[in-house]
């Protein structure tokens, strides 16, 4: 492939989105006909049993005919979601990997409490 080919599908713009474990990216390209298209990629971290990590990514292409129709429907399906459900974030508890910082079953606690409350006066 020559140096022109392989430019053609380089970045012209770029925009990065951090979202906690997730990264959107948003940027803009050049077909072979030197026109742009966007393409936006979500990229979400995962994390191995052995706490090695990797990425899974997702990759939209969107050409300018269908900008408007995106935007519209983007736009009513946003603006749905904060109509109907605020723009209060829920917890990230509901993913299926969530581990949750305490995990004291309710006999740990006990015994958690119960070793600072049980106190002699003799040892102080």
């Amino acid at each position: 492939m020559s140096d022109q080919g392989m430019m053609k599908n380089d970045d012209i713009f770029s925009r990065v989105i951090r979202a906690g474990r997730r990264t959107y990216f948003f940027d803009v390209r050049s077909t072979k006909a030197d026109d742009y298209y966007l393409t936006i990629t979500e990229s979400k971290k995962f994390t191995n049993d052995d706490g090695s990590f990797f990425y899974k990514k997702h990759k939209i292409y969107l050409y300018k005919e269908d900008f408007d129709g995106f935007k519209e429907a983007l736009e009513e399906a946003t603006q749905f979601i904060v109509n109907e459900k605020g723009e209060e974030v829920i917890s990230e508890r509901h993913q299926s990997d969530f581990k949750k910082e305490n995990n004291l079953s309710n006999e740990n606690v006990l015994e958690e409490t119960k070793a600072f409350t049980d106190v002699k006066f003799d040892d102080i």
